[in-house]
């Protein structure tokens, strides 16, 4: 008889087709009732799929107490309580590596994209005012700016090598220095903002870092300066951010991610120096593919007795 798998929301189609046709997928999401559907599954179901969004809670967990690993579709695991799953033992897979390229791609070309002012020339072009209106108003140059990345991991470095490509001058902000890298280093995020001209949020988000993009930061970055985030909303202060915009206390913004996902304030979709990507980083056909093969084989190992091909717990 096939495992049970308790499955958080819909991921990757593909995925999910091949998740169903080798486990009993009980699909949380579709239950009217979901403490009905947890109690009944409780003793039969090992393991949890989910999405880094979704995660899974502790209370969910204790729910089921025969829960023995948690597989992401995914690579960031801020929603799922790690604390937790260490104290009881349970183990926790991603998918890091599969999708650094593709999320590192969308940064650079939200950078270019806040910079150059895309949006509003594809308007500018779409809407005819080329040629009612006349030329758009000039930009600001990319190529050589002082870019400074707050969270040098997987992710962070594959932008910082792509970046080395505009002749950017790459300073960054990590909680310990990396020896493999020459690129200049900074402990605080603030002193980094002020001394660069384009901030970079690639951290792996914990709980802890909520609100760490603050108005001091982003005072700090100043009226010339671009923030784009492919990390997680929850790092910038999202009402301190429309202010900063509003008031043209920085120049742009370039946003893959939000505090209330799928929801984005108003304010800030009828910002015009803003650039907004609905959580599309890692939206590739051929990543998608990858990072379900991944998430996949790490349910398959663990329910063998191997080890995890990817995990952070």
């Amino acid at each position: 008889m096939p495992q049970s798998v308790l499955l958080i929301n819909p991921i990757y189609g593909p995925t999910q087709t091949e998740l169903e046709e080798n486990y009993t997928v009980h699909k949380l999401w579709e239950a009217t009732d979901k403490t009905r559907l947890l109690t009944d599954i409780a003793s039969d179901v090992r393991a949890v799929a989910t999405d880094g969004g979704s995660g899974a809670s502790a209370e969910l967990l204790k729910q089921l107490p025969n829960v023995e690993v948690i597989t992401v579709f995914g690579v960031g695991v801020d929603a799922v309580d790690l604390d937790y799953c260490k104290a009881k033992g349970i183990r926790v897979g991603n998918t890091p590596d599969v999708l650094t390229d593709d999320v590192a791609d969308l940064a650079v070309g939200l950078c270019l994209a806040s910079y150059r002012q895309m949006t509003n020339a594809h308007d500018h072009a779409k809407n005819g005012l080329w040629e009612t209106q006349g030329p758009m108003p000039l930009t600001a140059k990319f190529s050589g700016s002082r870019v400074g990345i707050f969270g040098l991991g997987r992710i962070g470095l594959a932008i910082a090598r792509r970046l080395q490509g505009f002749d950017c001058h790459i300073s960054y902000c990590n909680r310990k220095p990396r020896q493999d890298v020459t690129y200049a280093y900074c402990a605080d995020v603030k002193k980094l903002a002020e001394s660069v001209d384009c901030l970079v949020v690639a951290l792996a988000p914990t709980p802890d870092l909520a609100g760490m993009i603050d108005a001091e930061v982003l005072a700090a970055l100043g009226p010339a300066g671009h923030i784009v985030n492919i990390s997680r909303g929850l790092v910038i202060n999202e009402d301190v951010l429309i202010d900063a915009l509003t008031e043209n206390r920085i120049a742009g913004a370039g946003l893959d991610v939000f505090a209330n996902e799928p929801s984005i304030p108003d304010k800030l979709k009828e910002l015009p120096n803003v650039v907004l990507q609905p959580h599309v980083a890692s939206g590739t056909v051929q990543t998608r593919y990858a990072m379900g093969k991944l998430m996949l084989e790490n349910l398959a190992k663990y329910l063998s007795g191997e080890e995890l091909t990817a995990f952070v717990a």
